[in-house]
């Protein structure tokens, strides 16, 4: 597949994989994408899953047609793509291996060898002369590995944005990319929203037509639709107006006051999603959190605790930084329900959450008292009641970012004896920012 008259795909499609990482379903399988650049020297970019090596070394043959290669850039140290490095050195002896400092560290740890006698190390800013192509380089640290960088090719205008702009999915599936692409970043990036805001201004700055992301395809039209998305995400916006109720149902009691409220909101023109933690794929849950602006949480009180998938829900919202949300809850329990006060707590620390006025407590089954608390709750969800929200507490959240390699500090203060944990560097080295 040509990308441009030079640089060619020679990514595979993984159509073994059940569970990317060990944890998301892919039922479209990955793609680990890797492309070549043929000029007055050649370089591959970013390598594959280690099942996928011999494959992959030979598209690299077939492109070379006996050339010499002279270089692999290194952008992501994660397996599924810096695998087969090893196995690269040994074909290509002669090849030099370009890539971030840290991702050579990390090159010890996976292969026993920092590969020193191949080694160019790049950082923010230098570039690489192919003849009629230039390289440029920009670190994106925490996007979502502290070694990433990505690569600007000024000639055809191409960013290899390393794993930005990637979704679940083989080359071959046939799918909505927004979705799978949604997912993705918020299973798998998301808590690195302020990393992925400053490369987004990085990227501001260059000429882009086409981004070759590291899974899924090649975006060449309509770039604004993509960054634009990549912008709503990583500053935590709702995508659209719309409700999520997320819940729990032992008996089937809660199940029966979730139904409730999902009809009475859907009479009222509201978009209502419904997913049971028991039973749904839980990425997906978590990406519809995101995606919609509302989210109703109605679970049992269970060993003085929570439902556990409701926990295990929302330390999957809380650890990826969930905030500028409306947040309700419904509890249910027969003798000392604690669920809202639990589920309320677990948000202590979120940043921009609007707790709704009016909650719902069902003591075993709905009652007359139960129900009109439902009622209450769906008119203030439609917006009848949004004047009587109240917010959940927070301080006052001020930015700093690392001049030296972009990370983004998040608090009230900046403390004095802050370390980078990018670049090790001290406080002397951050910059507030807007």
């Amino acid at each position: 597949m040509y990308i441009t008259e030079d640089i060619k795909y020679i990514g595979v499609n993984d159509r073994q994989i059940d569970l990317f990482e060990g944890q998301y379903i892919v039922p479209e399988g990955m793609a680990y994408n890797s492309y070549i650049i043929i000029d007055e020297k050649t370089a591959v970019m970013d390598s594959v899953d280690a099942n996928f090596t011999q494959e992959w070394l030979d598209k690299i043959a077939a492109e070379l047609g006996g050339r010499k290669l002279d270089y692999l850039v290194v952008q992501h140290m994660e397996p599924d793509h810096s695998a087969s490095i090893f196995d690269f050195t040994k074909a290509y002896p002669e090849a030099k291996i370009v890539a971030s400092s840290k991702a050579f560290a990390m090159m010890k740890n996976f292969f026993g060898t920092d590969f020193a006698e191949k080694q160019v190390v790049v950082n923010e800013g230098s570039k690489l002369s192919l003849g009629r192509h230039e390289l440029s380089f920009i670190t994106a640290p925490m996007v979502h590995w502290p070694e990433v960088i990505m690569t600007y090719d000024s000639t055809d205008k191409i960013l290899f944005s390393a794993d930005a702009f990637g979704k679940f999915g083989a080359l071959d599936a046939e799918e909505d990319w927004a979705c799978e692409a949604r997912r993705y970043y918020i299973g798998i990036v998301g808590k690195y929203g302020s990393q992925v805001q400053a490369v987004l201004r990085k990227a501001a700055k260059l000429d882009i037509e086409t981004i070759c992301p590291l899974h899924g395809p090649v975006l060449s039209e309509n770039l604004g639709y993509y960054i634009n998305l990549y912008d709503i995400w990583s500053s935590y916006r709702p995508e659209e107006e719309g409700i999520v109720i997320a819940y729990t149902s032992i008996y089937g009691n809660t199940k029966k006051a979730v139904m409730q409220l999902a009809e009475k909101l859907e009479e009222k023109g509201c978009k209502v999603v419904l997913n049971d933690l028991a039973r749904c794929d839980w990425a997906e849950a978590v990406e519809d959190a995101f995606r919609y602006s509302k989210l109703v949480l109605a679970t049992t009180t269970y060993n003085a605790d929570i439902f556990p998938f409701m926990r295990q829900f929302i330390d999957h919202l809380t650890e990826r930084s969930y905030q500028n949300r409306t947040v309700a809850f419904i509890e249910n329990g027969t003798w000392a329900p604690v669920a809202t006060k639990i589920m309320k707590g677990m948000f202590e620390k979120s940043k921009d959450l609007t707790f709704a006025e009016n909650t719902v407590k069902i003591m075993s089954a709905l009652n007359e008292e139960s129900s009109a608390q439902l009622a209450a709750l769906a008119e203030e969800l439609a917006g009848g009641a949004a004047e009587q929200t109240e917010e959940a507490p927070k301080g006052e959240s001020r930015r700093f970012e690392c001049s030296v390699c972009g990370y983004i500090y998040e608090g009230e203060e900046l403390p004095e004896d802050f370390v980078c944990p990018i670049c090790q560097l001290g406080a002397e080295v951050f910059e507030e920012i807007e």
